[in-house]
């Protein structure tokens, strides 16, 4: 375990609502740590908006807690609310169509499984909550990166090299463009063996109340099992639980979309 990281967390842990500000001399008191060191840390985390100083002189400093920890808090509101309203329904549609259900969001610039709803089939895909993976590879990462801001998705893929999971193979930017304005225009985004072997993942957006996209409801399963009219069954039914769960959410089928 990191020293430094754990000490520098124990500092955030100094504040509270009875002690919103703390002086350098407090914190150092507080922490047991030599003047020196808290000053070291309390720099490092002011740099990365975890605290801001709110007085600074010879004799004394002041700090509160930054910014950062309220966009982190807000991240983390979001996800649980968006988990909550989401798990119902997609263990109705777990049930319905019995494969795995992901519900996806976007992490910085990448994907995170947020929650999952297993199948009853013996052969399962064993993915875990917490997972992040390229936005540019599988279905629910590739449809939240289609539904960014124009912006935020050239950033991503301005990257200098974008590579497969399996065998370091790179991707074709021009053909990954394509793909996601295909996603845009369809509503929906397909993908076949981009996280595993044989498998295919269907995802279908989520809106909040601003119409904006939130999330990716993904369904996966082997893909032997998502042909014919199977997979237009899959399809109906995933895209009604996405719809279902963006009107919990405040979302009116009638918006037009909003990208982030």
């Amino acid at each position: 375990m990191n020293q430094s990281v754990v000490k520098a967390l124990k500092l955030l842990d100094l504040f509270s609502e009875e002690t919103p500000e703390l002086s350098l001399k407090e914190i150092a008191v507080r922490s047991s740590l030599p003047k020196p060191t808290a000053y070291r840390l309390l720099t490092t985390l002011e740099r990365m908006n975890f605290l801001y100083k709110t007085k600074d002189s010879e004799h004394d400093s002041r700090y509160r807690l930054g910014l950062k920890l309220l966009e982190l808090g807000q991240l983390v509101s979001s996800s649980l609310e968006i988990r909550e309203v989401a798990l119902p329904f997609m263990e109705k549609l777990a049930q319905t169509i019995n494969e795995v259900v992901h519900l996806v969001i976007v992490n910085n610039e990448e994907a995170t499984y947020i929650e999952k709803v297993e199948s009853t089939r013996a052969l399962r895909l064993y993915t875990r909550i917490g997972k992040s993976s390229p936005l540019y590879i599988g279905s629910g990462p590739k449809l939240l990166l289609a539904f960014l801001s124009e912006q935020k998705q050239q950033a991503i893929l301005e990257q200098s090299n974008l590579y497969q999971l399996s065998a370091q193979q790179l991707i074709d930017k021009d053909l990954l463009r394509k793909q996601l304005q295909h996603i845009r225009k369809v509503g929906y985004a397909y993908s076949i063996g981009e996280q595993d072997a044989d498998t295919t993942g269907i995802s279908f957006p989520i809106h909040n109340f601003k119409g904006e996209v939130i999330a990716a409801l993904t369904v996966s399963g082997l893909s032997s099992r998502f042909e014919g009219d199977h997979l237009l069954y899959i399809k109906k039914h995933t895209k009604e639980s996405a719809l279902e769960i963006s009107a919990k959410l405040g979302y009116q089928t009638t918006m037009e979309c909003a990208y982030e």
